[in-house]
């Protein structure tokens, strides 16, 4: 039996999503990422592309690139939770599905042909996802995954391709050698040395040349040009950690700045925690000096999702870490051995307005964004004066407008 792979991708994911938030910014040229000399683009507009800007470019670059630009720092949280709910629907539809990333999937639809004609069904899925969320989502659909994500890509922006079997190749043959997963820039320069810039030159080469050319990785580059690939859907697990870093625009030794940021981490991933029903065992602390040398410390505790815990371990692993008072470059916390599980009232320390406390500041930022609510010690001035909030901190609470 011929297997049938839906590859499902969304659109720009976080650009959308920021459009579903703000109207205003529709057809309008946006880079969402880091806004700092150091900051990345983590996704771009279609808009923005025509100047020759990409994800992964440094974000000064990209606003070199495309001046007029609208630049946001994105909010985690908020595209977490539109994550899930596509997940969600996927998990309702089909028997078994693979997420390789927030706004990425594979579905293997194999024998379900007999009940549903798998394209009609993979329409319905797209149109359900857009129904439901507003957020725009493209498809391939093949016999295997690699042909499927590069028919995604084709199919772009917000559409859909079909590969009947026995045409991968012939799909192929006319894209960019730069189009088959796997193949980025040292590779395909590798290739183009040797004349090789669209896949149906290197279907028609010997198996042999690629790998005394590419090593390895060249059989399966090669399988791929044309169209083969056993890989398969691996079932979709829930994750097991979660995580947050900051990559400082200056290096710095200022201990109040880094504890605020450590903060507003704890706070922001302690949220991320109840909005999925989780709990996590297991705290840890990442640095990364000026000299690019990296450490970290971690610490098993109860099974957790309070801030008023979180924080404080957080802060005492860092304290123990940090040690060298060399510049910092960057600091990460990340929650692991996560279950699903709700917090647990302590019976010694928690009272009914703590508990009311942490219920209404989620329930502000279910429905205005994660970083609608902050603690004040963790603002300057200038985060103020510009309405921004870049991270959450210690109390007392200040309500901010989300964006503007």
């Amino acid at each position: 039996m011929n297997k049938s792979i839906l590859h499902l991708d969304l659109d720009t994911f976080f650009v959308s999503v920021e459009r579903l938030l703000d109207s205003k910014l529709n057809k309008k040229p946006v880079l969402v990422g880091g806004t700092g000399d150091r900051g990345v683009v983590a996704a771009c507009s279609y808009e923005t592309r025509r100047f020759g800007v990409h994800s992964g470019m440094a974000m000064k670059m990209a606003r070199q690139l495309c001046p007029q630009a609208i630049v946001i720092l994105g909010d985690a949280g908020i595209y977490m939770k539109y994550s899930d709910m596509v997940t969600d629907i996927i998990k309702n539809e089909v028997p078994v599905f693979e997420k390789t990333s927030v706004d990425e999937f594979y579905a293997d639809l194999t024998g379900m042909d007999r009940f549903f004609g798998n394209y009609k069904f993979s329409k319905q899925i797209r149109e359900t996802v857009i129904k439901e969320t507003g957020l725009p989502i493209s498809f391939g659909l093949s016999q295997n995954k690699v042909v499927s994500k590069v028919a995604t890509g084709e199919a772009k922006p917000n559409n859909q391709i079909k590969i009947d079997v026995g045409f991968e190749k012939d799909f192929l043959a006319p894209l960019s050698i730069r189009k088959i997963p796997m193949v980025g820039k040292v590779t395909a320069q590798k290739l183009r040395n040797l004349g090789v810039h669209h896949i149906k030159t290197l279907q028609n080469m010997p198996l042999e040349m690629v790998v005394s050319v590419l090593g390895k990785n060249g059989r399966i580059i090669w399988n791929r040009a044309n169209g083969i690939d056993s890989s398969p859907v691996i079932q979709y697990n829930e994750r097991k950690s979660i995580s947050n870093e900051r990559t400082f625009n200056k290096d710095t030794i200022d201990v109040k700045k880094i504890e605020s940021c450590l903060s507003a981490m704890g706070e922001n991933l302690a949220y991320q925690l109840r909005q999925g029903n989780k709990l996590t065992s297991c705290v840890s602390v990442k640095i990364r000096y000026s000299d690019f040398s990296t450490y970290s410390k971690q610490m098993k505790i109860p099974y957790t999702s309070a801030d008023h815990v979180l924080i404080p371990l957080i802060h005492n692993l860092f304290n123990k870490l940090y040690n060298r008072r060399v510049l910092i470059r960057l600091i990460g916390v990340n929650f692991s051995h996560l279950v699903s599980g709700h917090y647990q009232i302590d019976l010694f320390d928690d009272n009914l307005k703590r508990l009311n406390l942490y219920a209404s500041l989620d329930n502000i930022r279910n429905r205005y964004g994660s970083n609608t609510v902050m603690r004040a010690s963790t603002m300057d001035v200038k985060s103020i004066r510009n309405n921004r909030n870049p991270f959450n901190g210690e109390p007392p609470i200040l309500l901010v407008h989300r964006k503007q």
